[in-house]
């Protein structure tokens, strides 16, 4: 979704019409359990990429404590009030309305830094990890699920942004999205979970959880 004073593209438009209205359901958004496999501590602070309504900004507040912090990132309005009204002026819970490629945080504010089924809507995902990498202190780690494909999506696919928004169109093969890992600097990468692939729009994707940390 476009923040406040840009121009809104296509992609832009299609995501804000799916989304928005999501705000507002009961319908699980995630494509894995970022939150197991991190584990947040006491005292730790965590930022979630995408975290839409913040159910599991939530648990995640409540694992680190009131010495922590559980930072919400997200561009879409709806998903940042409704994560606000979720946390209920917990203090420890911070809500960011940002791209999550330009992540209007500090460098090294993060202990760890998770995303669930975000990540795929960006069209640079090494941009997304290059904040990834900025954003975590100097060995912190992060976990992510997200969507790959197969293979290499057709342009009809790519160019669709409806496609985009329901999840598939952004995805890219999942050697392609851990070597955009590699090269933002991220190391230790491991693939925790990977699903068996499935038919989407008449594409095959799948989804994986994998972890790393900054060196």
């Amino acid at each position: 979704m476009p923040l406040p004073g840009d121009a809104p593209s296509h992609l832009d438009r299609a995501l804000e019409a799916r989304y928005s209205p999501l705000a507002s359901t009961a319908g699980s958004l995630s494509c894995g359990s970022v939150l197991e496999h991190a584990a947040p501590g006491a005292g730790e602070t965590l930022v979630d990429l995408g975290c839409g309504r913040g159910r599991e900004l939530l648990r995640a507040a409540e694992a680190v404590g009131p010495g922590g912090r559980a930072i919400g990132v997200d561009a879409n309005a709806a998903m940042i009030a409704a994560a606000r009204e979720l946390a209920g002026g917990l203090a420890q819970v911070r809500l960011v309305r940002a791209d999550l490629a330009a992540v209007t945080l500090p460098d090294g504010e993060a202990d760890v830094v998770v995303s669930n089924c975000a990540i795929n809507h960006a069209p640079d995902k090494a941009a997304v990890y290059r904040e990834v990498h900025r954003l975590l202190r100097s060995g912190g780690r992060f976990v992510v699920s997200d969507v790959v494909s197969e293979t290499a999506l057709p342009d009809s696919v790519r160019n669709d942004p409806a496609a985009w928004a329901a999840c598939y169109g952004g995805a890219i093969p999942e050697a392609d999205y851990l070597a955009a890992i590699a090269a933002a600097g991220l190391a230790e990468v491991s693939v925790l979970r990977r699903t068996a692939p499935y038919e989407k729009g008449g594409v095959r994707v799948l989804s994986i959880t994998l972890k790393g940390r900054r060196p």
